[in-house]
């Protein structure tokens, strides 16, 4: 496993290849050994993962960034940490992969789509920080591959992330149980994206 946060991507269809992504507020880029606290953070706060199987113990998340240490987090192509532009620091993280094909929710036959994810801490809720990223990695793998179906799957019961979803423009179009819950899947034209 490549990141904290999902799970290795399979399969040969390519994800976004850009390594650095600027906006306004947020450079998205690679993990550094600074990020190590922030990213206990996104995996220990009750808050932070209500909506994603709950708090993961602080002494296997320390235990898994020592052995795989910080820096390669986000060594899998479309993993970013989203940080501040003007002090670095990390106020989330940020995935663009192929979904499973051996997980629920898809849109085509033969699954792999593109699926966004992402996570911020707490103290970053609400000034608009996942919107401007996720805008700014939808822009860029719109800028560089095919049009195509991009997804975004959250629980049902995450009614500020479906928000988020539907202000990106993803429209809802099934649920499903998995987890323990029920699931919404939102669907995207990548190319909507692109920077007019």
């Amino acid at each position: 496993m490549h990141s904290l946060n999902s799970p290795h991507t399979e399969g040969t269809s390519p994800t976004l290849s850009a390594t650095e992504i600027t906006s306004a507020r947020l450079r998205l880029r690679a993990a550094c050994d600074a990020d190590r606290g922030g990213f206990i953070e996104l995996q220990t706060d009750p808050q932070v993962r209500l909506h994603l199987g709950g708090p993961r113990p602080r002494s296997a998340v320390e235990q898994r960034l020592d052995a795989l240490g910080v820096p390669r987090v986000t060594d899998e192509p479309g993993t970013f940490v989203i940080a501040d532009r003007v002090t670095d620091q990390l106020v989330g993280t940020l995935l663009l992969h192929r979904r499973p094909v051996d997980l629920p929710g898809h849109v085509i036959e033969q699954g792999g789509e593109l699926e966004l994810t992402y996570v911020l801490r707490r103290d970053a809720w609400g000034a608009g920080l996942a919107c401007e990223a996720a805008t700014a990695a939808l822009r860029a793998a719109a800028s560089e591959l095919p049009d195509q179906p991009v997804l975004i799957v959250t629980q049902t019961a995450n009614t500020r992330s479906l928000a988020l979803a539907a202000r990106l423009g993803f429209r809802r179009v099934s649920t499903f149980e998995a987890y323990d819950a029920e699931q919404t899947l939102a669907v995207a034209d990548l190319h909507a994206f692109l920077a007019g």
